[in-house]
């Protein structure tokens, strides 16, 4: 077996046929068929079958490809860290960020690390749950992962700051005349939420409960930022990272009181390669001060 025939197994299960997959390859049909069809003899098991919508993984074929994924990925690593030198680093950066979090931050970073090495690959997941980021860690396809510090967050993890929630009103609303809200004056409010399983929800429903709220929820968004709008059309209030308010709508937030921060850890995968290693830096250059960019105007 080889990493070439992992790379064809795995592009004919994405693309489902092998004149996609040859397509995506750039290489001729023939030679994909070839290659799978020498795997499946050589596992001795079938990977693929035939169905009017195209070809599918087999049972089989879902477990091998899952370990194949892992193995391409692992050998794409390899050769970025070999090939990286000091004015070139290529290959493919994976990375996750927990809904809400380093929402400004990270893209600056990422910015400036595809200016620095323009041929880098970078994929960018933005997963609310602590099961998601779990399940890419499991695949073993995750270089870095953005998120906020729990209780099962791993010993060796980076800590790059700290993110200030501030509340977000709808236009007109009595309590914009203030420049901090106190939380206590928002009993009885309707509240904007997010997914029962996200981060967010789970900071959200600590506030509300040791400040004596009474989570009446109106609605559940899986993105800030339609947290945040319908928050400005009168829905509910909502409470979000002051960095993953949308511009446009700063006018709209208010710090809270008490305060409400969330400490924001980077995790980085096991043998960590010179692409984690240059991104990590790019974000503990980027400020995680919440009075930095938010301003909030009366």
């Amino acid at each position: 077996m080889s990493l070439r025939q992992y790379e064809y197994a795995l592009a004919v299960a994405e693309e489902g046929s092998v004149t996609a997959a040859a397509e995506l390859l750039h290489v001729a049909q023939p030679s994909v068929s070839q290659q799978i069809r020498g795997l499946e003899r050589e596992l001795g098991v079938t990977l693929f079958a035939r169905t009017p919508s195209g070809l599918v993984p087999t049972v089989v074929g879902r477990a091998f490809l899952r370990e194949a994924e892992i193995a391409v990925n692992a050998a794409r690593r390899a050769r970025a860290t070999a090939r990286a030198g000091a004015d070139e680093l290529v290959g493919e950066l994976v990375v996750a960020a927990q809904m809400g979090f380093g929402t400004r931050q990270l893209p600056g970073a990422l910015g400036a690390l595809r200016h620095r090495f323009p041929r880098l690959e970078v994929t960018v997941f933005e997963e609310p749950s602590y099961a998601e980021m779990e399940r890419l860690c499991r695949r073993g396809v995750l270089n870095l992962a953005l998120m906020a510090a729990c209780e099962r967050s791993p010993a060796d993890a980076h800590h790059l700051g700290d993110e200030e929630f501030v509340v977000v009103l709808g236009a007109g609303h009595r309590l914009l005349a203030a420049d901090r809200v106190e939380l206590r004056e928002l009993e009885g409010e309707p509240w904007v939420r997010f997914d029962r399983d996200s981060a967010l929800d789970a900071v959200l429903l600590n506030v509300l409960r040791d400040n004596a709220l009474t989570p009446n929820t109106v609605a559940r968004a899986s993105q800030t930022a339609t947290a945040v709008r319908w928050a400005a059309h009168g829905l509910g209030v909502t409470l979000v990272p002051a960095s993953a308010v949308p511009h446009g709508h700063e006018h709209l937030a208010r710090p809270v009181s008490p305060v409400v921060s969330q400490p924001v850890i980077a995790v980085l995968r096991h043998g960590t390669g010179p692409a984690e290693t240059a991104l990590l830096e790019l974000l503990r250059k980027e400020s995680w001060s919440e009075s930095a960019f938010f301003s909030p105007v009366s």
